[in-house]
């Protein structure tokens, strides 16, 4: 009852004609973002965080939440009408999506892939109300050791449990962990690598960072392939929508299943596209028209839509609860929560009990706008991809150069943009994560002092790190994550291979 009479407290908070506005702005804004492919979510907040900062908090992360929402509907658009996924989560979309569109069935899928947004959401929604102030209270009892094991075990999960190259995500961690590094040192107060040049005393700035490595480095990847928009235009019929929510109920174990898989993936850091192929594949296994995917089933679209939209709002629930981001998304936001003075973790629901539940109430509220919008603007944001690559890209970069201008009122912090923006660019030609390395800069700082603090507590013993059950079991978790790659191959080999079947059932002479 403490949670619910919370959360209509947040939808108190949130009902003033401002903020509803802002929700609008926000989710058409976040869709404009998920048709153009190359932006996505999380360059949309990094480029559009800095027209936040005369808002108050609560305000802006509505509007900002909306733009994230707005981005995860936006991109089934593209690949469904187009065949061109505007979010890397939207790839699965195609598989089906794209067929149904070629044989007329546009509007039946899209309203399939909004409405199964909506439920992935609404689940992982549901979710963070009731366990978010749980994990929260729980977390009010951590001190430096046990917070430093939360970030370990952070870094190391996405070491041990992302996809990829293990030794490509500790390289990009790394060098995540020498930018937040340079500036002044938090506890000594002495100068870190700024090789005497004074603009560098407030270290790399995090939306500066972002904006060049999300924004410039997509566009300079988008202009290298000479992205071209051709497709289908589409129209929802009203008769069409209410036909296929007649239909969604008989997969309703393929949406719960996809929830739950999204919300998995969300809380830990696999992310919204694992999650969507997982659930895709899944679906494809243990669905009667199994056969049939690839060549236009409607479950092939409900399968990845639900667990993408249940993995990007639950990513949410540890940066709220703790402090730690569960996607390159929830990274942009949690480094939004810092530059306005606020510090997400458990105190953070303690402290500011309005903008917490204002934030979640806004979840409920924003998904519901963000279905209405989507079911009735279809054609007008499909009508966007006419416009040529050519004119878009020099305006996102304008908008980009913006952005990082103000952050500081300084020149250098466009050059710093567009240096970033180059290294994102070969960090995606190279294959590199970047997700790994927006971690370390957000959190590098914190983890570090975290761990100092918990060295000058135990005057330098490493034990500290299992002087109880809680904080021991959370760094050795992290260290078997960290090891799993290796783990893993260790017990391939030790494992026993299987006997054939057909050679021990033949007869011994």
């Amino acid at each position: 009852m403490e949670e619910l009479n919370s959360l209509f407290h947040g939808f108190s908070v949130i009902l003033t004609p401002m903020n509803i506005v802002l929700m609008f702005v926000g989710i058409i804004l976040g869709v404009l973002i998920g048709v153009l492919p190359g932006l996505g979510g999380a360059n949309g907040v990094a480029i559009l965080l800095p027209l936040t900062f005369t808002m108050s908090p609560t305000s802006a992360i509505i509007m900002l939440s909306c733009i994230y929402w707005g981005a995860l509907f936006g991109g089934a658009i593209t690949s469904i009408l187009f065949n061109i996924p505007g979010e890397p989560w939207s790839v699965a979309t195609t598989f089906d999506g794209y067929p149904m569109a070629q044989q007329g069935k546009a509007g039946a899928a899209l309203t399939a892939a909004f409405t199964s947004s909506f439920i992935g959401a609404f689940v992982a929604v549901v979710m963070i109300t009731f366990l978010a102030p749980l994990v929260a209270k729980f977390a009010l009892k951590f001190g430096p050791p046990e917070f430093f094991a939360v970030y370990l075990l952070t870094f190391c999960s996405f070491v041990g449990m992302g996809k990829g190259s293990p030794f490509k995500i500790l390289a990009s961690m790394t060098i995540g962990f020498a930018l937040a590094s340079v500036g002044m040192d938090t506890v000594t107060g002495q100068l870190r690598l700024t090789f005497g040049i004074p603009d560098l005393m407030r270290g790399f700035d995090f939306l500066i960072a972002v904006i060049g490595l999300f924004g410039i480095g997509e566009i300079l990847l988008s202009m290298e392939e000479g992205l071209a928009f051709s497709g289908k235009s589409a129209k929802i019929d009203p008769k069409v929508v209410l036909e296929t929510w007649k239909k969604l109920p008989k997969y309703w174990m393929t949406s719960l299943r996809s929830s739950l898989i999204g919300i998995w993936m969300g809380i830990t850091p696999g992310g919204a596209t694992p999650a969507s192929f997982m659930s895709y594949g899944l679906a494809k296994k243990m669905s009667k028209n199994g056969s049939k995917f690839g060549s236009g089933e409607i479950e092939g679209v409900i399968a990845p839509e639900t667990a993408a939209h249940a993995a990007g709002t639950s990513a949410l629930l540890p940066m709220l609860a703790l402090g730690i981001p569960g996607s390159p998304t929830a990274a942009v936001l949690l480094g939004g929560l810092l530059i306005w003075g606020l510090q997400p973790g458990p105190l953070l629901f303690v402290e500011q009990k309005d903008f917490v539940w204002g934030l979640i109430a806004s979840m409920y509220l924003g998904n519901l706008v963000g279905l209405i919008v989507v079911l009735t603007t279809v054609p007008l944001f499909a009508s966007i991809l006419r416009i040529p690559f050519s004119i878009i890209a020099p305006v996102i970069v304008v908008i980009c150069a913006i952005g990082a201008y103000t952050v500081h009122n300084a020149m250098l912090d466009i050059w710093f943009m567009m240096l970033f923006g180059v290294v994102g660019y070969l960090f995606k030609k190279l294959d590199y994560p970047l997700a790994p390395l927006v971690l370390a800069l957000v959190l590098g700082d914190k983890a570090e002092d975290s761990f100092r603090q918990a060295m000058l507590v135990s005057q330098g013993e490493m034990s500290i790190m299992w002087s109880n059950p809680l904080v021991g079991g959370i760094t050795t978790l992290a260290l078997i994550l960290l090891f799993w790659p290796l783990i893993s191959r260790v017990l391939a080999k030790i494992r026993p291979p299987k006997q054939n079947e057909f050679a021990a059932e033949q007869p011994v002479d």
